[in-house]
């Protein structure tokens, strides 16, 4: 098997790579459990220091990262750089904070459990595997790495197959910031190869951030071995508009949220319900933004939206949207692949949906956005609740009350208000329903992959 970099803006093959044989993967998860055992007894200041050396070393990096990055899928280069700054936040964030996050918790009256001391303590759990995807190539193993390597757990790595270049550069990452051999190792294997890894004894836990299919396959695979699981999956989140709001802002933040990453985030906003008193001036502002979208070399710092990341997202995204106009969508803006190399779609708005429709029920993974007409909050509310998907939402409303009524009434792991969602490591992630389980960064994501062991003192 061959793991290659093909460049989405142009369709050429880059670079390639071989897959590990068996023999390599039983080499690498054996330097990952001993990595373990050597992490477990050092202290919360030796692992902050190689994590704050870390983010020192990709902020080092982080131009020729960028250009990896942007190469290996899409993204426009300034999206990429971003991403290698937020990466070094969040270990800094994780140095800072872990020791806290995982300090003792001692119950305040432990006579009433017949102690004279009684409290719960954090222990790393071991060897986590985790299956990334190829969207955020960085910000997806390090969200998931620094809070675990800061735990004292060593980490595995399967990325997508389409991001090898960027996989290879994180297996060194923690070794050059002075980490264990083998404290984050990258497996190059396919997903026909994850099964084994899952079941392997040496294995405690595993993540995985990406499609339903996949979430349910590995979630399967753990459950047999017993094996303590956290999956992101999709989205399609809803972005409501009240009449309250700010349209402009709203209609400027709606694009952003659209197209960021090209589209392809699981939190980006999809589903754009507006309430029908200012649907049309919403929708004239909304289209106008979308329009004026630059689409280009992903590599040029003008670029506002490059190419999908693979020829078959590309693909799939269109049907999607000639599904929709085949059943009596209307399409306001774009809904068309330009004729150029590469796998581009142009950013696009769809009106006029029914339930037969694909678009309506399907993650749209790509610069297409559907707009719906709401008559009130509770008609909004259903519209946003009818997918299968509970990732995140935003809200756009000055009406306090009737914010904290979107709150309760959204079936999803997070409610912006007034902006679009934005994962930070100081804030939980994670999502409902179809979109997974568990949750990643603050606190919460620390703790995830740790064994809680309860201790009572005489």
């Amino acid at each position: 098997m061959v793991l290659a970099t093909i460049n989405p803006a142009t369709g050429v093959r880059e670079d390639e790579f071989e897959a590990h044989d068996a023999a390599e993967i039983e080499r690498r998860v054996e330097q990952a459990a001993q990595a373990h055992l050597e992490l477990r007894v050092t202290g919360f200041e030796d692992r902050a220091r190689w994590t704050r050396r870390a983010a020192e070393l990709l902020e080092g990096d982080a131009e020729d990262t960028a250009r990896m990055i942007t190469v290996e899928m899409g993204k426009p280069i300034a999206q990429s750089r971003a991403e290698v700054y937020k990466c070094a936040k969040t270990l800094r964030f994780y140095a800072d904070h872990a020791a806290e996050f995982l300090a003792d918790e001692h119950l305040a009256n432990p006579s009433a459990v017949n102690a004279s001391q009684a409290f719960a303590r954090y222990h790393p759990i071991g060897v986590v595997l985790a299956v990334m995807p190829w969207n955020y190539p960085l910000w997806q193993v390090v969200r998931f790495a620094a809070p675990g390597l800061m735990a004292g757990n060593a980490c595995l790595l399967k990325h997508a197959s389409n991001v090898p270049r960027s996989a290879i550069y994180l297996d060194t990452l923690f070794e050059r910031a002075g980490f264990p051999a083998g404290a984050l190792n990258t497996l190059l294997i396919g997903a026909r190869d994850v099964e084994a890894v899952i079941a392997d004894r040496r294995v405690a836990a595993v993540t995985l951030t990406g499609s339903e299919p996949a979430g349910r396959s590995v979630a399967a695979a753990a459950g047999r071995s017993i094996k303590k699981t956290v999956l992101e999956l999709g989205g399609s989140d809803p972005f409501i508009v009240m009449p309250s709001a700010d349209l402009e802002a709203a209609a400027e933040t709606a694009v952003r949220a659209r197209v960021a990453n090209n589209g392809q985030s699981c939190i980006a906003g999809k589903r754009f319900i507006v309430h029908t008193d200012v649907h049309d001036d919403f929708l004239r502002l909304f289209v106008k933004h979308m329009a004026d979208l630059t689409v280009g070399d992903p590599l040029d710092e003008a670029t506002d939206v490059g190419p999908l990341a693979t020829r078959g997202g590309r693909d799939e995204l269109a049907e999607l949207v000639d599904d929709a106009v085949a059943k009596g969508a209307t399409v306001l803006v774009g809904g068309f692949t330009p004729d150029r190399p590469g796998w581009f779609y142009q950013p696009t708005v769809v009106t006029g949906l029914t339930s037969e429709m694909r678009l309506v029920g399907e993650e749209a993974f790509g610069p297409v956005a559907s707009v719906y007409r709401a008559q009130d909050r509770q008609d909004a509310v259903r519209i946003a609740n009818q997918t299968t998907f509970g990732l995140s939402s935003a809200v756009w409303s000055n009406d306090r009350d009737e914010q904290d009524w979107f709150v309760s009434a959204l079936d999803a792991g997070a409610v912006f208000l007034n902006g679009m969602t934005v994962s930070y490591p100081e804030l939980p992630f994670g999502g409902i329903k179809d979109s997974g389980f568990g949750r990643e960064l603050a606190a919460v994501g620390i703790r995830e992959f740790c064994n809680l062991k309860t201790v009572w003192r005489a």
